[in-house]
């Protein structure tokens, strides 16, 4: 198989591996366009892009070019959830409802800003049947969760909040900061750091978002079992509402995993940050900059290095209810793990995203990763990111 990459940018001698790497991604696994960047102790090693914007092959890959970094954006989240809590003196094991009352009822008075951050609140789907164009209706998506029963008691076990984590945490960030989440990111933590990401882009930024090529289309991230409609009736009632929560978590509304609208300029310009955040992998990388620093670079502190410490530390492990594969919270950071590893060292933090984009910080060694495609690849762990990785550390 050959490939024409077009591989642009700067790349340390030192780091020549990681360029090798890049350009292999796209002969052996297909990539379609793709950017990785890497600073080690503050330094940019690595900035490189390459391939192809659209699926038709018309418009390259550029410096600034925009992709959809999906999951990646949680971990923006739950930073802007710790920096506002840090703001405005909000304890992590304080009420949600202490400052969005509407949410502490039917089961949930209880559930606090650490049980949020960490898959435990009980809250991976949306209940209620919501039609199509809920998918663009912030007040509509966050209300129906405050008003709903939880799947489990909030605290007891952990389950990946695929889609409604953005909406639960960015709703506690808008009711104690006064801004929603998009507008509190950008104002707290992308424009301070010159990081080119977003959650909903401008229309100027639209021309610069990739196209993404999906070609197992209308198919989600995760396995999904199939509808409950097609459950035997002699099902117990426990394994129904199961296989009916899976299915809400990933289709409820339905886009909501952005099947069907991922290219679609609706889906660009909304708000929905646990799976349609953009930017470039330089973005990415200046963020986990920051966080591989202790949570402060070139005088801005994105957040107290004591809250870090805890973000960064095993909040819970073990098999995920949702996921059912073994993986380690943080707060809002996935840690490095063995079927999720971020590099070789044990305390790397970060969070991967739908297809295999993904930024991590490497304490340890003061790196921060970043990485964006277009071409997604359905696999738990993607190639080539496994390929980025594994030639970053081949040059200390």
């Amino acid at each position: 198989m050959t490939a024409d990459p077009n591989v642009h940018g700067y790349c340390s001698p030192k780091f020549e591996p990681v360029r090798t790497a890049f350009v292999n991604n796209f002969v052996e696994f297909g990539e379609l366009g793709a950017s990785c960047c890497v600073y080690v102790e503050g330094e940019m090693v690595v900035d490189i892009w390459g391939g192809w914007a659209d699926v038709a092959k018309t418009r390259p890959w550029q410096e600034d070019t925009l992709s959809g970094f999906y999951s990646v954006g949680k971990s923006f989240t739950a930073l802007c959830a710790l920096r506002a809590a840090d703001q405005h003196g909000f304890d992590l094991d304080s009420p949600i409802s202490d400052i969005w009352p509407e949410y502490g009822q039917n089961g949930k008075q209880h559930t606090t800003l650490r049980h949020l951050l960490t898959h435990r609140a009980g809250m991976p789907a949306i209940r209620k049947p919501l039609p199509d164009d809920a998918l663009f209706d912030w007040s509509l998506l966050v209300d129906t969760l405050a008003n709903q029963v939880p799947y489990w008691e909030p605290g007891t076990e952990h389950g990946y909040h695929t889609n409604t984590f953005g909406l639960i945490v960015g709703e506690f960030v808008r009711r104690i900061s006064g801004l929603p989440i998009d507008q509190y990111f950008q104002q707290q933590v992308a424009q301070p750091l010159a990081a080119d990401t977003h959650f909903g882009l401008s229309d100027d930024d639209l021309k610069r978002a990739a196209e993404i090529s999906w070609p197992a289309q209308e198919q989600i991230a995760e396995p999904v079992p199939a509808s409950t409609q097609e459950i035997p009736v002699e099902q117990p009632p426990v394994v129904v509402e199961f296989m009916a929560m899976m299915e809400s978590a990933y289709s409820n509304p339905s886009g909501i995993s952005s099947l069907g609208v991922y290219n679609t300029d609706g889906w660009r310009q909304t708000v929905a940050p646990s799976a349609n955040g953009f930017g470039t992998a330089k973005g990415i990388a200046r963020i986990y900059n920051a966080l591989a620093h202790g949570g402060s670079i070139n005088s801005y502190e994105v957040i107290k290095q004591s809250t870090l410490e805890e973000a960064r530390r095993i909040q819970c492990e073990g098999l995920d209810k949702i996921l059912r594969r073994e993986i380690r919270w943080g707060l809002g950071f996935q840690l490095t793990h063995p079927n999720r590893p971020m590099g070789p060292n044990p305390n790397s933090f970060g969070h991967f995203g739908n297809g295999g984009s993904l930024g991590f910080a490497d304490p340890d060694t003061k790196l921060a990763f970043g990485y964006t495609l277009n071409r997604i690849v359905r696999d738990w762990g993607s190639p080539q990111n496994k390929a980025l990785m594994k030639a970053v550390y081949s040059c200390f």
